[in-house]
């Protein structure tokens, strides 16, 4: 069964020296606020983590998800569930055993989800799927953001929307990457529940405006 659509404001385009003032920005209209943390090894940037999300935490009432995109991302969990961060999704790419992964984040008190890189089959998440909350497909090579979505994104999508409904579970379908006004109604035609934005949102000359219409697509509503 499809969830609720909703809508992930990535911070990692907003101007970092106002972050509490940009979140609230779009406190209407995000659920969700969506925290890139980046090791400079899995992807050569450095961005935000643990500092980051224990700053913010006061200034938001919103579920905080984490994005990790790290090498060994289970040695992250305790200290992200500390600084008040809700959820984590790790890179499939980088553990060798997705289920313990995904029970090692509950046992910190985080609940988890999977990421896909485009060249991931994402037949590779169908054997755990009633184990996690979501599945994070890219749609754009990680680690920065202003790329533009790759269309491939979409059958993937269709893919692993199909198989959570065949199977009836409660699972989210997020698109991470590029994100933008003009496809994310494409995005959720195909199954994402979930539209992350980053710059299609904060780089935007009214970033409320834009959250608002993303939330409508989100949900299937007339923007």
């Amino acid at each position: 069964m499809a969830s609720v659509g909703k809508l992930a404001a990535s911070i990692l385009s907003a101007d970092l020296a106002y972050l509490a003032d940009q979140v609230k920005l779009v406190h209407e209209h995000a659920e969700v606020i969506h925290i890139d943390i980046m090791d400079g090894h899995f992807v050569p940037p450095i961005a935000l983590g643990t500092v980051v999300v224990a700053s913010l935490r006061p200034h938001t009432d919103r579920t905080m998800h984490g994005h990790l995109m790290v090498d060994a991302p289970e040695s992250y969990f305790e200290e992200l569930a500390e600084a008040g961060l809700d959820v984590v999704s790790f890179h499939h790419e980088a553990v060798a055993e997705p289920v313990t992964s995904i029970d090692k984040a509950r046992s910190a008190g985080l609940r988890a989800g999977v990421t896909l890189n485009l060249e991931t089959p994402v037949g590779e998440v169908f054997p755990y799927l009633d184990h996690v909350d979501d599945v994070m497909l890219m749609s754009i090579k990680p680690g920065w953001s202003g790329q533009v979505l790759d269309p491939e994104v979409y059958p993937r999508l269709e893919a692993v929307r199909a198989e959570i409904d065949r199977r009836g579970l409660e699972v989210d379908v997020e698109v991470d990457g590029g994100v933008k006004i003009d496809n994310a109604r494409r995005a959720v035609e195909a199954g994402a529940t979930v539209l992350i934005s980053a710059s299609g949102i904060f780089q935007a000359s009214d970033p409320a405006e834009n959250a608002r219409v993303l939330r409508a697509i989100a949900n299937g509503e007339a923007a």
